[in-house]
């Protein structure tokens, strides 16, 4: 299986070049040529077997210049050894309600994002030696929160990989940061910029397409990649987690064989909601995919108008890794949606670039009514249902998960669908134990971040996660603020640790 880029069919990579680069140097992003199918026989087969065993199995259908036991190896480095809690990296829990929630965020950073970020080092370790570049690889990562201590964590002394997470100043909860800021690791490197995440992530993409840049950072012995779901590698391994859902359904008798369910996503990028989509694609048993925002609501009015527009108010939320306005992954959805016509989706991506707004046609907006529902909710609302969740089900969930499980209740009301619902939660609460906290317990004096992880225990019986119980003493290592304009001096010195 090769790949192509979203803007040009005329670049062909195989899977090892595209994990590698990370980003096509047309600025698209990399999609496979055709996409596999499976059966209900092949979903049967895959329903006994444990988390491993179905990541392996989805993995080869795209990986096909990795061998079986290559790919074996990178999926046991990721998910054996103890790096997640539990029996399963991925369980599904479901309530008296009925509704199930798919719990992402038993890793080493309590959150989804390490569900790809455990797998991707070993991935492109495997890439790096597959294409004989010679050359390190200089991960470049713009995140909203959750993706830069995952790739920090997944990436940290991996040899041949030095890494760079670049954040939002005071645009992630204090959690978050100090997850980064504590990172440990020779071969890791984070800094702060002035601006949103969208300012961030539109200068690590600019990053990428300076070619002078390209030739410094090469003369340091380095070849860029990314972390972000706009690699392959990392979008991927989000695949599987649906596969293992729906068939742990199945397992639990919750469905039938063949039956269909929804799922409902919080997304700011549009990367986890896209790899749900994709697992649809190829024949998992999906009726809708209902996409959930919070008041940075640029998606829902995308799937519901079909019209793109990021000129519009940012809002810093208490669900900061979806305040984002410039989704990138709906680029894929566009390229698949219009039989691979790059030309189209390179002039929407350079009408978003120029005007910050574009708008498809009708076609195209009945092809996405068809698939996708979507909603938002306010902070406000948000809270109330961790508050109600939590009063009516005895179940603790983090803002995120709160706006999924919102959308999900409202679109279910208005809908009458009563498909049997997976919500994606993908953080642990305890990343922002102080909102959680003031949500089920208002008069609780929150104090800082640790001592309402504590409280917030204490009421709830529920356990602080180990790599968050254990952030409190350990020390700060990066304090480095810069301009959108400075983030070349970041690399480039970055470059030069190695």
């Amino acid at each position: 299986m090769n790949y192509q880029s979203t803007r040009n069919r005329q670049i062909c990579v195989s899977s090892s070049q595209a994990i590698a680069e990370g980003i096509c140097s047309d600025g698209g992003l990399f999609v496979p040529e055709s996409f596999p199918t499976v059966s209900l026989s092949w979903l049967a087969a895959l329903e006994p077997l444990d988390y491993r065993s179905r990541a392996e199995k989805v993995l080869s259908l795209y990986l096909t210049d990795f061998t079986p036991e290559e790919i074996r190896e990178c999926v046991a480095g990721a998910y054996a050894g103890g790096k997640f809690s539990g029996s399963t990296p991925a369980p599904v829990v479901t309530l008296q309600s009925g509704v199930s929630f798919l719990e992402l965020w038993h890793g080493p950073t309590c959150a989804f994002k390490d569900m790809a970020l455990q797998l991707l080092p070993h991935l492109l370790t495997h890439a790096l030696q597959k294409i004989h570049c010679g050359k390190d690889a200089l991960i470049l990562v713009a995140t909203s929160g959750d993706t830069g201590k995952a790739a920090l964590e997944g990436f940290r002394d991996v040899p041949h990989t030095r890494i760079l997470v670049f954040y939002p100043q005071n645009g992630v909860s204090t959690m978050q940061e100090r997850q980064m800021l504590t990172q440990e690791g020779k071969n890791v490197s984070v800094a702060a910029v002035q601006g949103n995440f969208d300012d961030t992530q539109t200068g690590v993409k600019k990053l990428f397409a300076d070619a002078e840049l390209c030739r410094k950072i090469g003369e340091f012995g380095c070849m860029f990649s990314s972390a972000n779901s706009i690699n392959w590698g990392r979008l991927l391994p989000q695949i599987v987690y649906y596969f293992s859902a729906w068939c742990d359904l199945v397992s639990a008798g919750r469905i039938k064989p063949g039956e269909c369910v929804n799922f409902c996503v919080p997304t700011g990028n549009f990367g986890n909601i896209l790899a749900a989509y994709y697992a649809k694609k190829m024949g998992l048993p999906i009726k809708r995919l209902i996409c959930a925002s919070n008041a940075n609501n640029v998606l829902t009015q995308f799937l519901e108008t079909g019209v793109y527009d990021r000129n519009r108010r940012f809002f810093k939320t208490i669900s900061p890794s979806m305040d984002i306005l410039v989704s990138s992954n709906l680029e894929r959805l566009l390229f698949d949606l219009t039989y691979g016509d790059g030309g189209r989706v390179s002039a929407w991506m350079k009408q978003l670039t120029e005007t910050g707004c574009y708008q498809v046609d009708g076609d195209m907006l009945e092809k996405i009514r068809h698939i996708f529902s979507a909603g938002f909710c306010s902070d406000g609302e948000t809270k109330e249902e961790i508050g109600r969740i939590w009063r009516e089900e005895h179940y603790l969930c983090d803002p995120h998960t709160a706006v999924a499980s919102r959308v999900c209740r409202e679109y279910r009301s208005k809908t009458g669908d009563r498909t049997p619902t997976v919500i994606v939660s993908t953080a642990s609460p305890y990343k922002f134990a102080p909102d959680v906290l003031s949500a089920i317990a208002p008069e609780e004096s929150t104090g800082g971040v640790f001592e309402a992880a504590r409280r917030l225990s204490v009421l709830t019986g529920t356990p602080v996660p180990k790599p968050i119980a254990g952030l409190e003493n350990k020390p700060v290592r990066f304090s480095r603020v810069c301009t959108k304009e400075k983030m070349t001096a970041a690399v480039l010195d970055a470059a030069r640790k190695g």
